[in-house]
């Protein structure tokens, strides 16, 4: 009898399977299986119509070595590690100050901005992209910027290489801010109200209770939202299509690693125009070691429990 009590309760303990066996086969074919054969891919070159050849490490040699492939690679990831940093900064950093200010319950009118900092991100990326570069056109808004009083704003923002990048960002941070500002908003909601009153008994003011209590007990939402930017930044490409386009206009000031993906391994280059599926493999797979490296530090740091 005892034997057969184990049994059952073993075979109930392994019930939990059968619902998890679905996500999993999809999560497999789907995400395990073609992240497996992208890092096979990367040791080949050539398409399925001409014929791959394996060739070890090469495409990596191209992308650290080929004076053109290589010129290409380092450009546009800087400037994704650019990208990073205005996402971070401006957008994660706003959003933290929108959620204390939107916490506060003496602040009246608080679902009225919570739903106006929220409506950018419901916008379609190509459409909030394609408006965007309207507003920033000399020749479409200028005129209106001269009869405002705002002349010098009159300028070719998207078509000067300085410039280019930062203005893109800028206007992914303004679409997606709602997220990371609605996820620090409930996270500052969950804060025991005791613990906040109790440090405003002891004399501490508003500076002293965000950065000794609220920052620190929010800790795992800021890595968790550090580490989705850093992803989704690695992986940016359709705001710099809608805004300039896959070659990463003007002089490359705009390519980031998912444009030179597409180019390489999908469209194929400008003038040649052929894809090598190998070559932009490669790509794929050292941005997986980069946000790997990047993501595994984070968590640990900020997801362990104190």
């Amino acid at each position: 009898m005892k034997s057969k009590n184990i049994f059952k309760k073993n075979q109930q303990g392994w019930n939990w399977l059968v619902y998890l066996f679905p996500a999993l086969f999809f999560y497999v074919i789907f995400m395990a299986f073609p992240l497996l054969d992208s890092l096979r891919l990367s040791l080949y070159t050539g398409n399925v119509g001409q014929g791959r050849t394996f060739v070890g490490l090469e495409n990596f040699k191209k992308l650290f070595f080929d004076p053109i492939i290589s010129e290409r690679y380092w450009g546009a990831f800087a400037n994704t590690w650019y990208f990073f940093l205005i996402h971070f900064l401006f957008q994660n950093c706003l959003g933290i100050l929108f959620a204390v200010i939107l916490t506060n319950q003496t602040m009246k009118g608080r679902q009225i901005y919570q739903t106006i900092i929220f409506i950018p991100t419901t916008f379609a990326v190509l459409v909030t992209g394609y408006l965007w570069k309207l507003l920033l056109n000399p020749v479409w808004a200028g005129d209106f910027l001269v009869r405002i009083g705002l002349p010098f704003l009159k300028q070719p923002w998207l078509g000067n290489t300085t410039t280019a990048l930062t203005c893109v960002a800028l206007v992914s941070c303004w679409q997606w801010m709602g997220i990371p500002t609605m996820m620090f908003v409930a996270a500052l909601r969950n804060i025991s109200e005791d613990c906040l009153q109790a440090a405003q008994l002891e004399g501490a003011n508003s500076w002293q209770v965000f950065w000794k209590i609220k920052l620190p007990l929010i800790r795992p939402v800021v890595g968790m939202i550090a580490v989705l930017t850093f992803v989704n930044n690695f992986n940016a490409f359709d705001v710099v299509f809608a805004m300039e386009n896959v070659n990463g206009a003007p002089g490359y000031s705009t390519d980031l690693i998912g444009t030179l993906f597409y180019r390489y391994g999908i469209a194929g280059q400008h003038p040649i125009g052929i894809p090598d599926p190998g070559l932009g493999a490669a790509i794929a797979t050292i941005t997986f070691f980069i946000l790997l490296v990047g993501v595994i530090p984070t968590l640990k740091k900020t997801q362990g429990g104190e």
